[in-house]
Protein backbone atom coordinates (compact mmCIF):
# COMPACT_ATOMS: atom_id res chain seq x y z
CA UNK A 1 0.00 0.00 0.00
CA UNK A 2 2.76 2.37 0.97
CA UNK A 3 4.64 1.50 -2.20
CA UNK A 4 1.59 2.36 -4.30
CA UNK A 5 1.21 5.65 -2.45
CA UNK A 6 4.84 6.56 -3.01
CA UNK A 7 4.46 5.67 -6.69
CA UNK A 8 1.37 7.88 -7.01
CA UNK A 9 3.15 10.77 -5.30
CA UNK A 10 6.17 10.32 -7.58
CA UNK A 11 3.98 10.29 -10.67
CA UNK A 12 2.15 13.41 -9.48
CA UNK A 13 5.45 15.21 -9.00
CA UNK A 14 6.60 14.20 -12.48
CA UNK A 15 3.33 15.37 -14.01
CA UNK A 16 3.52 18.70 -12.20
CA UNK A 17 7.10 19.17 -13.34
CA UNK A 18 6.03 18.54 -16.89
CA UNK A 19 2.98 20.77 -16.54
CA UNK A 20 4.67 23.79 -14.95
CA UNK A 21 6.82 24.81 -17.98
CA UNK A 22 3.72 24.83 -20.17
CA UNK A 23 1.81 26.82 -17.60
CA UNK A 24 4.67 29.29 -17.39
CA UNK A 25 4.73 29.63 -21.16
CA UNK A 26 0.97 30.14 -21.27
CA UNK A 27 1.24 32.82 -18.61
CA UNK A 28 3.98 34.55 -20.61
CA UNK A 29 1.80 34.45 -23.71
CA UNK A 30 -1.10 35.96 -21.79
CA UNK A 31 1.13 38.76 -20.53
CA UNK A 32 2.36 39.41 -24.07
CA UNK A 33 -1.23 39.49 -25.31
CA UNK A 34 -2.20 42.05 -22.69
CA UNK A 35 0.84 44.12 -23.60
CA UNK A 36 0.02 43.90 -27.31
CA UNK A 37 -3.58 44.99 -26.68
CA UNK A 38 -2.23 48.25 -25.23
CA UNK A 39 -0.93 49.15 -28.70
CA UNK A 40 -2.95 47.23 -31.30
CA UNK A 41 -6.53 46.46 -32.23
CA UNK A 42 -7.86 43.65 -34.41
CA UNK A 43 -9.37 44.54 -37.76
CA UNK A 44 -13.15 45.03 -37.69
CA UNK A 45 -15.13 41.95 -38.68
CA UNK A 46 -16.99 43.86 -41.40
CA UNK A 47 -16.43 47.01 -43.48
CA UNK A 48 -17.03 50.40 -41.92
CA UNK A 49 -18.91 52.80 -44.21
CA UNK A 50 -19.39 56.56 -43.94
CA UNK A 51 -22.76 58.04 -43.05
CA UNK A 52 -22.80 60.03 -46.27
CA UNK A 53 -21.80 56.96 -48.30
CA UNK A 54 -23.58 53.91 -46.88
CA UNK A 55 -22.62 50.57 -48.32
CA UNK A 56 -24.93 48.44 -50.41
CA UNK A 57 -24.44 45.40 -52.61
CA UNK A 58 -25.28 47.44 -55.72
CA UNK A 59 -22.85 50.22 -54.85
CA UNK A 60 -20.01 47.85 -53.93
CA UNK A 61 -20.45 45.87 -57.16
CA UNK A 62 -20.44 49.09 -59.18
CA UNK A 63 -17.34 50.27 -57.33
CA UNK A 64 -15.57 47.00 -58.09
CA UNK A 65 -16.31 47.33 -61.78
CA UNK A 66 -15.09 50.91 -61.87
CA UNK A 67 -11.95 49.91 -59.95
CA UNK A 68 -10.99 47.51 -62.74
CA UNK A 69 -12.25 49.57 -65.68
CA UNK A 70 -9.40 51.06 -67.72
CA UNK A 71 -11.84 53.31 -69.56
CA UNK A 72 -11.68 55.70 -66.63
CA UNK A 73 -8.27 56.69 -68.01
CA UNK A 74 -8.05 58.82 -71.13
CA UNK A 75 -5.93 56.18 -72.88
CA UNK A 76 -7.98 53.12 -71.84
CA UNK A 77 -4.69 51.72 -70.51
CA UNK A 78 -4.81 52.34 -66.75
CA UNK A 79 -7.25 51.46 -64.01
CA UNK A 80 -7.15 51.80 -60.23
CA UNK A 81 -5.94 48.21 -60.18
CA UNK A 82 -2.94 49.10 -62.36
CA UNK A 83 -1.15 50.73 -59.43
CA UNK A 84 -3.07 49.05 -56.60
CA UNK A 85 -3.10 45.48 -57.84
CA UNK A 86 -5.41 43.27 -55.79
CA UNK A 87 -3.61 40.18 -57.10
CA UNK A 88 -0.44 41.41 -55.41
CA UNK A 89 -0.30 43.30 -52.12
CA UNK A 90 -2.70 46.04 -53.17
CA UNK A 91 0.18 47.88 -54.84
CA UNK A 92 2.32 47.37 -57.96
CA UNK A 93 5.69 46.41 -56.42
CA UNK A 94 7.44 49.22 -58.28
CA UNK A 95 9.39 52.11 -56.82
CA UNK A 96 7.28 54.50 -58.88
CA UNK A 97 4.12 53.63 -60.79
CA UNK A 98 3.87 54.14 -64.53
CA UNK A 99 1.05 56.37 -65.75
CA UNK A 100 -0.19 58.25 -68.80
CA UNK A 101 2.30 58.25 -71.68
CA UNK A 102 4.61 56.14 -69.48
CA UNK A 103 5.27 58.96 -67.05
CA UNK A 104 6.54 58.00 -63.59
CA UNK A 105 4.73 59.03 -60.45
CA UNK A 106 6.59 60.89 -57.74
CA UNK A 107 5.93 58.51 -54.85
CA UNK A 108 5.60 54.81 -54.20
CA UNK A 109 2.00 53.60 -54.50
CA UNK A 110 0.64 52.64 -51.04
CA UNK A 111 -1.42 49.51 -50.62
CA UNK A 112 -5.19 49.80 -50.92
CA UNK A 113 -5.80 46.90 -48.52
CA UNK A 114 -7.15 48.21 -45.18
CA UNK A 115 -6.47 51.77 -46.37
CA UNK A 116 -10.00 52.90 -45.48
CA UNK A 117 -9.04 52.56 -41.80
CA UNK A 118 -6.21 55.13 -42.05
CA UNK A 119 -6.56 58.65 -40.70
CA UNK A 120 -6.08 60.05 -44.24
CA UNK A 121 -4.92 58.99 -47.69
CA UNK A 122 -1.70 59.45 -49.69
CA UNK A 123 1.75 59.75 -48.15
CA UNK A 124 1.08 63.42 -47.40
CA UNK A 125 -2.51 62.99 -46.19
CA UNK A 126 -3.98 65.33 -48.80
CA UNK A 127 -7.18 63.26 -49.12
CA UNK A 128 -9.30 62.78 -46.03
CA UNK A 129 -10.72 59.36 -46.98
CA UNK A 130 -10.78 56.70 -49.70
CA UNK A 131 -13.76 58.36 -51.37
CA UNK A 132 -11.86 61.60 -51.91
CA UNK A 133 -8.70 59.74 -52.86
CA UNK A 134 -10.48 57.58 -55.44
CA UNK A 135 -11.34 60.55 -57.61
CA UNK A 136 -7.89 62.12 -57.68
CA UNK A 137 -5.64 59.73 -59.70
CA UNK A 138 -8.23 59.62 -62.50
CA UNK A 139 -7.75 63.36 -63.07
CA UNK A 140 -3.98 63.44 -62.51
CA UNK A 141 -2.12 64.07 -65.83
CA UNK A 142 0.73 61.81 -64.70
CA UNK A 143 -1.60 58.96 -63.75
CA UNK A 144 -4.88 58.44 -65.65
CA UNK A 145 -5.11 61.87 -67.32
CA UNK A 146 -8.91 61.98 -67.64
CA UNK A 147 -11.39 64.74 -66.90
CA UNK A 148 -14.65 64.57 -64.99
CA UNK A 149 -16.56 65.33 -68.18
CA UNK A 150 -14.88 62.57 -70.16
CA UNK A 151 -15.46 59.99 -67.43
CA UNK A 152 -19.16 60.84 -67.17
CA UNK A 153 -19.56 60.93 -70.95
CA UNK A 154 -17.97 57.49 -71.32
CA UNK A 155 -19.91 55.86 -68.51
CA UNK A 156 -23.15 57.52 -69.60
CA UNK A 157 -22.76 56.11 -73.10
CA UNK A 158 -22.87 52.58 -71.69
CA UNK A 159 -26.47 51.63 -70.79
CA UNK A 160 -25.49 48.99 -68.24
CA UNK A 161 -23.45 51.53 -66.27
CA UNK A 162 -26.30 54.05 -66.33
CA UNK A 163 -28.59 51.43 -64.79
CA UNK A 164 -26.00 50.41 -62.20
CA UNK A 165 -25.58 54.00 -61.02
CA UNK A 166 -29.36 54.32 -60.69
CA UNK A 167 -29.43 51.13 -58.58
CA UNK A 168 -26.43 52.16 -56.46
CA UNK A 169 -27.72 55.68 -55.75
CA UNK A 170 -31.50 55.29 -55.62
CA UNK A 171 -33.62 58.39 -55.26
CA UNK A 172 -31.04 60.71 -56.79
CA UNK A 173 -32.26 62.76 -59.74
CA UNK A 174 -28.91 62.43 -61.54
CA UNK A 175 -27.08 59.42 -60.07
CA UNK A 176 -24.33 59.39 -62.69
CA UNK A 177 -21.98 62.03 -61.32
CA UNK A 178 -18.23 62.12 -60.84
CA UNK A 179 -18.70 62.38 -57.08
CA UNK A 180 -20.69 59.14 -57.17
CA UNK A 181 -17.96 57.49 -59.23
CA UNK A 182 -15.56 58.18 -56.36
CA UNK A 183 -18.15 57.16 -53.76
CA UNK A 184 -18.73 53.80 -55.44
CA UNK A 185 -15.00 53.06 -55.71
CA UNK A 186 -14.52 54.15 -52.09
CA UNK A 187 -17.34 51.88 -50.91
CA UNK A 188 -15.69 48.93 -52.67
CA UNK A 189 -12.28 49.78 -51.20
CA UNK A 190 -13.81 49.72 -47.71
CA UNK A 191 -14.43 46.01 -48.17
CA UNK A 192 -10.73 45.28 -48.78
CA UNK A 193 -9.87 44.06 -45.29
CA UNK A 194 -7.20 41.40 -44.71
CA UNK A 195 -7.57 39.73 -41.29
CA UNK A 196 -4.45 37.85 -40.22
CA UNK A 197 -3.27 35.39 -37.61
CA UNK A 198 -2.19 38.40 -35.55
CA UNK A 199 -5.84 39.46 -35.31
CA UNK A 200 -6.66 36.00 -33.98
CA UNK A 201 -3.92 36.44 -31.38
CA UNK A 202 -5.32 39.84 -30.36
CA UNK A 203 -8.73 38.20 -30.02
CA UNK A 204 -7.27 35.76 -27.47
CA UNK A 205 -6.12 32.76 -29.53
CA UNK A 206 -2.68 32.45 -27.99
CA UNK A 207 -1.38 29.84 -30.43
CA UNK A 208 -2.39 31.82 -33.52
CA UNK A 209 1.16 33.09 -33.90
CA UNK A 210 4.34 31.07 -33.40
CA UNK A 211 6.90 31.30 -30.64
CA UNK A 212 9.33 33.05 -33.01
CA UNK A 213 6.64 35.53 -34.03
CA UNK A 214 5.89 36.24 -30.37
CA UNK A 215 9.58 36.91 -29.75
CA UNK A 216 9.57 39.31 -32.70
CA UNK A 217 6.43 41.02 -31.40
CA UNK A 218 8.01 41.52 -27.97
CA UNK A 219 11.13 42.96 -29.58
CA UNK A 220 8.98 45.18 -31.84
CA UNK A 221 7.36 46.61 -28.72
CA UNK A 222 10.56 46.86 -26.65
CA UNK A 223 12.40 48.60 -29.50
CA UNK A 224 9.65 51.28 -29.50
CA UNK A 225 8.51 50.61 -33.07
CA UNK A 226 5.01 50.87 -31.58
CA UNK A 227 5.44 54.60 -30.99
CA UNK A 228 4.38 55.09 -34.61
CA UNK A 229 3.25 51.68 -35.80
CA UNK A 230 0.21 50.99 -33.66
CA UNK A 231 -3.56 50.82 -33.82
CA UNK A 232 -5.79 48.73 -36.03
CA UNK A 233 -3.56 49.03 -39.11
CA UNK A 234 -0.19 48.93 -37.26
CA UNK A 235 0.50 52.41 -38.62
CA UNK A 236 -1.52 54.75 -40.79
CA UNK A 237 -2.86 56.60 -37.75
CA UNK A 238 -0.44 59.52 -37.44
CA UNK A 239 2.07 61.76 -39.22
CA UNK A 240 5.76 61.60 -38.40
CA UNK A 241 8.95 63.20 -39.57
CA UNK A 242 11.09 60.78 -41.57
CA UNK A 243 14.53 61.04 -40.00
CA UNK A 244 13.97 61.98 -36.35
CA UNK A 245 17.55 61.09 -35.41
CA UNK A 246 19.15 61.04 -38.84
CA UNK A 247 17.92 62.11 -42.27
CA UNK A 248 18.06 59.15 -44.69
CA UNK A 249 20.51 59.66 -47.55
CA UNK A 250 17.81 58.86 -50.12
CA UNK A 251 15.23 61.35 -48.78
CA UNK A 252 14.60 64.31 -51.10
CA UNK A 253 10.79 64.50 -50.90
CA UNK A 254 9.41 67.44 -48.88
CA UNK A 255 6.53 65.32 -47.65
CA UNK A 256 3.51 66.96 -46.04
CA UNK A 257 5.13 70.39 -46.33
CA UNK A 258 4.00 70.54 -49.97
CA UNK A 259 0.40 70.32 -48.75
CA UNK A 260 0.45 72.54 -45.65
CA UNK A 261 3.39 74.87 -46.46
CA UNK A 262 4.16 74.64 -42.75
CA UNK A 263 7.93 74.37 -42.20
CA UNK A 264 7.32 71.97 -39.32
CA UNK A 265 5.90 69.51 -41.87
CA UNK A 266 9.12 69.28 -43.87
CA UNK A 267 9.93 65.56 -44.39
CA UNK A 268 6.74 64.59 -42.53
CA UNK A 269 4.72 61.69 -43.94
CA UNK A 270 1.77 59.61 -42.92
CA UNK A 271 3.12 56.60 -41.05
CA UNK A 272 2.59 53.63 -43.38
CA UNK A 273 0.65 50.59 -42.28
CA UNK A 274 2.68 47.45 -41.68
CA UNK A 275 -0.15 45.08 -42.48
CA UNK A 276 0.86 42.85 -45.42
CA UNK A 277 4.26 44.57 -45.35
CA UNK A 278 6.08 41.53 -46.76
CA UNK A 279 3.95 41.93 -49.91
CA UNK A 280 4.22 45.70 -50.39
CA UNK A 281 7.87 46.09 -51.34
CA UNK A 282 9.72 48.24 -52.24
CA UNK A 283 9.62 50.35 -49.09
CA UNK A 284 9.43 54.02 -48.12
CA UNK A 285 7.84 56.94 -49.94
CA UNK A 286 10.20 56.54 -52.90
CA UNK A 287 10.50 52.75 -52.94
CA UNK A 288 14.22 53.04 -52.26
CA UNK A 289 14.62 49.77 -50.33
CA UNK A 290 13.54 46.30 -51.49
CA UNK A 291 14.62 44.18 -48.52
CA UNK A 292 12.33 44.22 -45.47
CA UNK A 293 15.10 43.49 -42.98
CA UNK A 294 17.13 46.39 -44.35
CA UNK A 295 14.07 48.64 -44.07
CA UNK A 296 13.63 47.63 -40.43
CA UNK A 297 17.25 48.46 -39.65
CA UNK A 298 17.01 51.83 -41.41
CA UNK A 299 13.88 52.75 -39.50
CA UNK A 300 15.43 51.80 -36.16
CA UNK A 301 18.45 53.95 -36.92
CA UNK A 302 16.85 57.08 -38.38
CA UNK A 303 13.68 57.14 -36.27
CA UNK A 304 14.79 55.67 -32.95
CA UNK A 305 18.56 56.12 -32.89
CA UNK A 306 18.93 52.38 -32.46
CA UNK A 307 21.47 50.27 -34.35
CA UNK A 308 19.66 46.96 -34.57
CA UNK A 309 21.70 43.82 -35.12
CA UNK A 310 20.94 41.63 -38.11
CA UNK A 311 19.63 39.02 -35.69
CA UNK A 312 17.18 41.37 -33.98
CA UNK A 313 16.03 42.85 -37.29
CA UNK A 314 15.38 39.34 -38.57
CA UNK A 315 13.31 38.56 -35.45
CA UNK A 316 11.15 41.63 -36.05
CA UNK A 317 10.69 40.61 -39.69
CA UNK A 318 9.40 37.22 -38.52
CA UNK A 319 6.73 39.02 -36.51
CA UNK A 320 5.90 41.39 -39.36
CA UNK A 321 5.14 38.45 -41.61
CA UNK A 322 2.38 37.41 -39.20
CA UNK A 323 0.60 40.61 -40.34
CA UNK A 324 0.13 39.15 -43.82
CA UNK A 325 -3.61 38.60 -43.96
CA UNK A 326 -6.22 36.73 -45.92
CA UNK A 327 -7.16 38.70 -49.00
CA UNK A 328 -10.83 38.99 -49.87
CA UNK A 329 -11.81 36.65 -52.67
CA UNK A 330 -12.63 38.93 -55.58
CA UNK A 331 -13.99 37.60 -58.83
CA UNK A 332 -12.78 39.64 -61.78
CA UNK A 333 -15.82 41.57 -63.02
CA UNK A 334 -17.09 41.31 -66.57
CA UNK A 335 -17.27 44.91 -67.73
CA UNK A 336 -20.05 46.13 -70.03
CA UNK A 337 -19.01 46.86 -73.62
CA UNK A 338 -18.69 50.35 -75.01
CA UNK A 339 -21.11 51.63 -77.63
CA UNK A 340 -20.59 53.51 -80.88
CA UNK A 341 -21.11 56.76 -78.98
CA UNK A 342 -18.40 56.05 -76.41
CA UNK A 343 -15.40 58.32 -76.94
CA UNK A 344 -12.28 56.68 -78.31
CA UNK A 345 -9.10 56.35 -76.26
CA UNK A 346 -6.56 59.14 -76.33
CA UNK A 347 -3.42 57.51 -77.72
CA UNK A 348 -1.62 60.64 -78.91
Amino acid sequence: MHKHMRLLIFMAIVLLAIAFPGAALAQGDKELLELAKEYFEPLPSKPEFKKDNPGSAAKIELGKMLYFDKRLSSSNVFSCNSCHDLALGGTDNSSFSIGHKWKKGGRNAPTVFNAALHLAQFWDGRAEDVEQQAGMPVLNPVEMNASEGRVIERLGSIPEYAKMFADAFPGEKSPLTYKNVAKAIGAFERTLLTPSRFDQFLAGKLDAITKAEKEGLKLFIDTDCVICHNGVTVGGQAYQKFGVFKKPDFLTDNGRFDVTRNKDDMYVFKVPSLRNIELTYPYFNNGAVWDLKEAVKIMAEVQLGNNLSDQDAAKIVVFLKSLTGDKPKIELPLLPPATVSTSRPDTD
